[in-house]
C-alpha cells in the first residue's frame, strides 16, 4: 500500500503517471436523448402541491366511507387533476408531476418533517428523534439540488425547491393530516410497546437511521407489468367487475371493497393518460414543424389506445411500462421500485416488431435512451436524513439483465444487449443496471457488460444468480418457492434480492413466460443499525458519550474477556432489534390501514386473484421484512483490534482505549476539519499523547487481507447475525432476514459515532457496503479481499455488497476487458453475491470536488447506485475518494 500525502489517495500497486487518466471513450448519445439530457442538467428538483391538494380535498369529502374506497377515490382525484406536460422531442410521455424533476409531499404518510422550524409539528418530530439524522447529513451542493432558498423559491430538505406562494398550501394541507397520518397514528400506538423510550433514544443517537413505516413504506422491490400488458385497463376493469359479482355478500367482504377500489383507481389512471393524449393533440395543433407535429399526433393516438387496451407494439409496450412505473411511484413515497428484467418482459413485442420491420435497432436504441432520461428525472420527496443520508438523491430503479429462463437456459437476449448499449451512449444514473451472472450466460453478453462498466458508469453491478436463488428458496420455500420460480427473481432497489414469478404473456397465439415481481417491499422493518455505534455504546456501558444520553440499561458485564465484550455487544444489538421490530410493525400496520397500496397491488400476483391488497398479504410471497446493518468492516476491525491489543497481547487496557476514543486519538473532529475521510484528518495539541495507541490500532489486523485472525471474527458475526434475524417476526408473522447494504447511511451514521478501536476517527464516514474493506486497509490485493469477503456463506443474507475502485489504465482495451471479466468471475465463483466498480482516476474526483461546475456529468458508483458526483454530499464524496484505488489486478 502506498499513501501519497500530497494527494491523499490510497493506492494498491504502483502509483499512476503524472497525468490524470481518463476513462475509456463513451459512445455518442442520439441527438434526441442528448437534448433531453441537457434540459435535465438545467433543471432543479422541484416540489408540486397539485397531487396532494386534490388527494386531500377528495379524502375530506368522503369522511365515513370504507377506508380502501376512500383511498381509491383520493388517488383517482390526484391522478385525474395532474397537469399534463409534454416536452418537444419526447417519445415517452408522462411524469410524476408537471415539473421535469418533480415530486410532491405525501402528508397522509408524514406531515411533520417539512414544516417550518418554528412550527409545533416540526418541534414535536424533532423531540421524538425522527429528525436527528437530518442534522448530520450533507447534501451535494451542485447539480439539480436546491440547497438554499433564493428569490421566490424555498429550499426544503436541502434538495427541493418550492415556490413561495405554494408554501401556505403545503402547511395548510399538512395540518389537515395532523393526528391522521401514518406517522402520527403509528407514533400514537408504538408508544404502547414496553420500553418504547429506548426506541426514541436509538433514533436520537442515530443507532437506527429512520423508521420505515411512513418514510418509504414501499419500494426495494420489483414491479410486475404483466396484467396491463396482457389485458389492458379495460380488461382489468372487466376482471374486477366479474370477481366483485362473485364475492359480493359472501364472507371475507373486504374482497368486495378491494375490487371496487381497484376499478375506481383504474378510472383515475385512464383519465390521467387521456389528459396527456389531449395535451399531445393540443401540442400538435399549434406545432408548425411537420415532423414534430406528426410525433405529437402519434403520441396522442398511442396514449388513447393504451388508456383502454393492451399494447400493440414495442413502442407502446415501453410507454405502458413507463406510465405504470410512474403510477406506482405516485401512490406512496417510494425508493427502489425496480423495473426488473425489462429486456425479457418486452422482448416478445420487440422481436415481433423487428421481424415485421416495424422498428429498427437504431430506433430501439433511441427509445431506450429516452427511457433512461425519463427514469433519471425521477425524484422522491423525503426528509434530508432520507433523501441525503440514505438515497443521496437517487431512487434506485434497478434494471436487471441476464439470469435464467423458466427452463433454466440463459435469459440474455439481443434487446438486453441494446439496453447495455443505451447505458453506454446515454450514461445517466437511472435506471441503474445489474447483470444476474450465471455460468450459462454467453461470453459476448458478459463482455458487453464489461464494456459498459469500463466507461465509468458504475453499472452494471455484477450479481451472483445462483447465490440469490439459494437465498430465495431458503426464505420463501414455505410459501411455495421452488427452483423454477426462483429463476424469475430480480434485484429490488439498489441490491435487495426480491422474489419473482413467471407470467404467461400471450402474443399472436404464442405463450411467452415473462418474469416479474411477486412480493411487496423487500426492505422494510429495521432500517439500518449502526454496528460501530452499538459497539461504542457497549464499551461505555449503554451510554452515548456524544450526547450524554443513556441508550440501554447497563449491560452488567465486566468486559474482562473478549467473549464478554462479544456477548455484551450481541445483547445490545438484539435489544435494539426487538424494540425496533415491534414499533416498525405498528407503523406498517398503520400504513396498510390508512394508505393501502392499490396501484402496486393491482400489478402484483396474486392480489387480483385473491381480492387482497399487498397489506393484506395478497402477494404470492410475503416474508419480506428485514434487519439492515451498516458499518460492518469498522465493527470487525474494531473487534479485531480490541481482541489483539487488549485481550491477547494486553498492550493496552480497555480503559485506556475508552480514554483514547473520547480524546479522538488526539485529532480534531471531522466536523471541525470539514473532511470526512480518515486520511484527511488533522492532529490537535494532544496528538503526542495518543499517537502510539492510534498507530497500534491502525496496524491491528484489518478485514480484506485474507488474514484468518480477523476473517474468523467476520465469519462469527455473519453466522450469528444471519441466524438471529429469524428470531424476529414481521407484521405478517413471517421470520425476518439479514440485509447488508450501506446506501449512503455510512455518512451520517459515521458523523455521530466517536473514534473506534480500529483507528477510525470520530465523525468520519464508515466503510461502505458490507464486505468492502475500510478505505486504505486492503493491502494485499483484490484476490486477498475476495478471500476475506467470502469467508462466510452469502446465501444466508438477502445481500452483501462489495465496492472496488480501479484505475482506468488497468482495464484498458480488449485485453483489459477480458482481464476485468476474469476478475469478476473469480469473485462470483468463490460465492460472492455482489461486486461493483468505480473505474476512475481518484485525482479526477479530487479535481471535481474542487471545481464541480466543470464536472456536471461525472458519474460515480456509491453503494448499489450510480449518481452524479456534484449531487453527492461531502461525506460520501470524501469516502469514495479515499477508497483504495487498484493500479493492478
Amino acid at each position: 500500500m502506498i499513501k501519497t500525502e500530497s494527494s491523499h489517495i490510497n493506492y494498491y500497486g504502483h502509483q499512476p503517471g503524472s497525468q490524470v487518466e481518463n476513462r475509456e471513450q463513451k459512445k455518442q448519445i442520439t441527438q434526441r436523448a442528448g437534448a433531453a439530457r441537457e434540459l435535465y442538467f438545467e433543471t432543479k428538483s422541484s416540489v408540486s402541491m397539485e397531487f396532494p391538494y386534490w388527494y386531500t380535498r377528495r379524502w375530506e369529502e368522503l369522511e365515513g366511507e370504507i377506508p380502501v374506497i376512500r383511498r381509491a377515490e383520493a388517488l383517482k382525484s390526484g391522478f385525474s387533476h395532474l397537469t399534463p406536460v409534454i416536452y418537444p422531442g419526447e417519445l415517452l410521455a408522462m411524469s410524476k408531476s408537471s415539473y421535469l424533476r418533480g415530486s410532491y409531499p405525501m402528508p397522509w404518510l408524514s406531515e411533520a418533517f417539512f414544516m417550518a422550524a418554528e412550527d409545533k409539528l416540526y418541534k414535536e418530530a424533532q423531540e421524538s428523534g425522527k429528525l436527528t439524522a437530518d442534522q448530520f447529513t450533507t447534501m451535494g451542493k451542485g447539480g439539480g439540488n436546491v440547497t438554499r432558498s433564493i428569490g421566490n423559491v424555498i429550499s426544503i430538505a436541502g434538495k427541493f425547491g418550492l415556490r413561495v406562494e405554494e408554501m401556505p398550501v403545503m402547511i395548510e394541507i399538512a395540518k389537515k393530516w395532523k393526528d391522521r397520518s401514518v406517522d402520527d397514528v403509528g407514533h400514537k400506538y408504538e408508544q404502547l410497546v414496553p420500553g418504547y423510550s429506548e426506541k426514541e433514544a436509538l433514533m436520537r443517537s442515530v443507532i437506527c437511521m429512520f423508521d420505515s413505516g411512513y418514510t418509504l413504506p414501499q419500494g426495494r422491490e420489483v414491479i410486475n407489468y404483466y396484467y396491463p400488458l396482457q389485458f389492458g385497463f379495460d380488461g382489468l376493469i372487466r376482471r374486477c367487475r366479474t370477481r366483485m359479482e362473485e364475492v359480493a355478500g359472501y364472507p371475507e367482504m373486504d374482497r368486495l371493497y378491494y375490487y371496487r377500489a381497484t376499478m375506481i383507481l383504474i378510472e383515475g389512471l385512464q383519465q390521467w393518460i387521456r389528459n396527456h393524449a389531449e395535451e399531445a393533440r393540443f401540442m400538435a395543433s399549434i406545432e408548425t414543424d411537420v415532423p414534430q407535429m406528426k410525433e405529437y399526433e402519434e403520441m396522442a393516438e398511442r396514449l388513447d389506445w393504451l388508456a383502454s387496451n393492451p399494447p400493440r407494439s414495442f413502442h407502446e409496450s415501453l410507454q405502458m411500462i413507463w406510465l405504470l412505473h410512474v403510477a406506482v411511484l405516485n401512490e406512496d413515497a417510494i425508493s427502489g421500485l425496480s423495473p426488473g428484467r425489462v429486456g425479457q418482459v418486452l422482448f416478445p413485442f420487440w422481436q415481433r416488431d423487428i421481424l415485421k420491420k416495424v422498428i429498427t435497432r437504431e430506433q430501439t436504441l433511441e427509445l431506450l435512451e429516452c427511457m433512461r432520461m425519463k427514469f433519471t428525472a425521477i425524484d422522491c420527496f423525503a426528509s434530508m436524513g432520507v433523501v441525503g443520508g440514505v438515497l443521496s438523491g437517487n431512487t434506485f430503479n434497478n434494471l436487471c439483465l441476464g439470469g435464467l429462463k423458466k427452463d433454466g437456459t440463459s435469459a440474455a437476449n439481443e434487446l438486453e444487449m441494446l439496453i447495455l448499449e443505451a447505458g453506454i451512449s446515454c450514461d445517466t444514473p437511472q435506471p441503474t443496471l445489474s447483470v444476474l451472472y450465471d455460468e450459462k450466460l454467453p461470453e459476448e453478453f458478459l463482455l458487453k457488460g464489461v464494456e459498459c462498466t469500463k466507461i465509468g458508469t458504475g453499472y452494471p453491478a455484477w450479481i451472483n444468480n445462483q447465490v440469490a436463488m439459494e437465498f430465495l428458496m431458503a426464505n420463501y420455500g414455505h410459501e411455495g418457492m421452488n427452483l423454477e420460480e426462483a429463476r424469475a427473481w430480480s434485484i429490488g432497489g439498489c441490491l435487495e434480492t426480491s422474489p419473482g414469478s413467471w407470467m404467461p404473456l400471450e402474443l399472436d397465439g404464442e405463450i411467452h413466460w415473462i418474469p416479474g415481481g411477486s412480493a411487496p417491499a423487500t426492505s422494510v422493518g429495521v432500517h439500518f443499525l449502526s454496528l460501530p455505534k452499538i459497539l461504542e455504546v457497549t464499551l461505555f456501558d449503554g451510554m452515548d458519550m456524544r450526547s450524554g444520553e443513556r441508550i440501554f440499561p447497563a449491560h452488567g458485564y465486566k468486559l474482562d474477556t473478549y467473549d464478554e465484550l462479544w456477548n455484551a455487544f450481541r445483547d445490545y444489538f438484539r435489544r435494539a432489534c426487538h424494540v425496533l421490530t415491534l414499533t416498525n410493525n405498528i407503523q406498517h400496520d398503520a400504513w396498510r390501514k390508512i394508505s393501502p397500496s392499490l396501484v402496486n397491488s393491482m400489478l402484483k400476483p396474486d392480489c387480483l386473484e385473491q381480492g387482497k391488497d399487498i397489506g393484506q398479504m395478497g402477494c404470492r410471497y410475503n416474508a419480506t421484512f428485514n434487519i439492515e446493518s451498516c458499518g460492518t468492516a469498522n465493527l470487525i476491525n474494531s473487534l479485531a483490534s480490541l481482541k489483539k491489543n487488549v485481550f491477547t497481547d494486553k498492550t493496552y487496557s480497555l480503559n485506556e482505549y475508552r480514554e483514547a476514543i473520547l480524546a479522538n486519538f488526539g485529532y480534531h473532529s471531522a466536523q471541525e476539519t470539514g473532511s470526512y475521510s480518515l486520511i484527511d484528518q488533522i492532529p490537535n495539541d494532544g496528538y503526542d499523547r495518543w499517537k502510539k495507541i492510534h498507530r497500534i490500532s491502525l496496524d491491528a489486523p484489518k478485514f480484506g487481507n485474507d488474514d484468518p485472525f480477523v476473517d474468523e471474527i467476520m465469519k462469527a458475526w455473519e453466522t450469528w447475525f444471519c441466524t438471529m434475524t429469524h428470531d424476529f417476526r414481521s407484521l405478517y408473522n413471517e421470520p425476518m432476514y439479514a440485509c447488508q447494504i450501506s446506501v449512503s447511511t455510512h455518512g451520517p451514521m459515521g458523523a455521530v459515532t466517536l473514534a473506534g478501536a480500529d483507528g477510525r476517527l470520530g465523525g468520519t464516514t464508515f466503510s461502505d457496503g458490507s464486505v468492502s474493506a475500510y478505505p486504505g486497509t486492503d493491502r494485499n490485493g483484490p484476490y486477498a479481499l475476495f478471500n476475506s469477503a467470502t469467508c462466510w456463506n452469502h446465501a444466508t443474507s438477502q445481500n452483501s455488497q462489495l465496492n472496488m475502485k480501479i484505475h482506468p489504465s488497468v482495464v484498458k482495451g480488449r485485453e483489459g476487458s477480458r482481464k476485468f471479466l476474469d476478475l469478476i468471475r473469480s469473485y462470483l465463483r468463490k460465492g460472492g453475491f455482489h461486486v461493483q466498480f468505480n473505474i476512475v482516476d481518484s485525482r479526477m474526483l479530487k479535481a471535481a470536488q474542487a471545481e464541480p461546475d466543470k464536472y456536471r456529468s461525472l458519474l460515480v458508483r456509491v453503494a448499489g447506485f450510480t449518481q452524479y458526483w456534484v449531487e453527492l454530499g461531502k461525506q460520501i464524496q470524501d469516502e469514495v475518494i479515499a477508497r483504495t484505488e487498484y493500479e493492478e489486478v
